[in-house]
C-alpha cells in the first residue's frame, strides 16, 4: 500500500491499495483521482499500515481508498463497514 502523510495543524494520511495509485474513477458528477501527488510517499506492508492507523487514530484526518486499506481501517477499529462508499465499486472513506 501507498502511505502519504502531510504535514499541517494536524496530519493528513493518505493511504491506497497500490494497483489504484495513479487511476481516476467517475460515476455521475462523483469523482475519485488517486494522484500520484496526494497518494504517493511510501510503500508499506498491511502490518505497517494497520500500526500507523491504530497509533495516529485520534489525532491525523485520513483518506483512504481501495478494498484492502479500507479493510485495514475496520481491523483498526478506526471506522464502520457502513461509513464506507463507493464510486464504480471502489471503496473509500474521509476520516476527520
Amino acid at each position: 500500500m501507498w502511505v502519504k502523510i502531510h504535514k499541517s495543524s494536524r496530519a493528513v494520511i493518505a493511504i491506497c491499495d497500490t494497483d489504484l495509485l495513479g487511476k481516476k474513477f467517475e460515476e455521475d458528477i462523483r469523482v475519485l483521482d488517486v494522484t500520484d501527488s496526494f497518494f504517493k510517499g511510501q510503500q508499506m506492508s498491511k502490518i505497517e499500515v494497520l500500526d500507523l492507523m491504530k497509533a495516529e487514530s485520534s489525532s491525523a484526518t485520513f483518506n483512504i481508498v481501495g478494498k484492502e486499506s479500507t479493510s485495514l481501517a475496520i481491523k483498526a477499529g478506526i471506522i464502520e463497514k457502513s461509513a464506507i462508499h463507493k464510486i464504480k465499486s471502489i471503496p473509500f472513506i474521509i476520516i476527520v
